[in-house]
């Protein structure tokens, strides 16, 4: 079963968070797809993905996941403290989502937007769709 990662590959938070996730993942569990990109505009469409989601989004089998349950979903399955995280999924959706909100908002702000894509290295780059 594919676990793919969708992200805003114009933001610099994004690009960061999946350059964080590669290292946390020895096995190369993630394959990664830009929402702007021709292969991440058809996972939306083959999974019924609202075209107006611009959140970190997860697809695991038939299922996708956004904002902060996507986050913690992936954390699951990382190496190292981060995987800690992933009991914070008891608490509320919508409570969780807040906080999540209040970083996509201000991404662009506090983080940049991306001029040009991260080359990946010969290694990663066949992980990204």
């Amino acid at each position: 079963m594919e676990k793919i990662i969708l992200f805003d590959g114009d933001c610099h938070f994004c690009d960061a968070s999946v350059q964080f996730i590669i290292k946390r993942d020895p096995k190369g569990r993630f394959k990664f797809a830009s929402l702007q990109s021709e292969s991440g505009i058809k996972l939306l469409k083959q999974h019924q993905i609202p075209t107006h989601m611009d959140s970190f989004l997860y697809i695991d089998g038939d299922k996708w996941y956004s904002k902060s349950t996507a986050a913690l979903k992936v954390a699951k399955h990382l190496r190292g403290c981060v995987k800690l995280s992933y009991p914070l999924i008891i608490v509320p959706r919508l409570i969780r989502d807040f906080f999540y909100n209040i970083i996509s908002k201000n991404r662009y702000k506090w983080f940049g937007k991306k001029d040009h894509c991260t080359i990946p290295t010969q290694n990663v780059r066949k992980r990204f769709l």
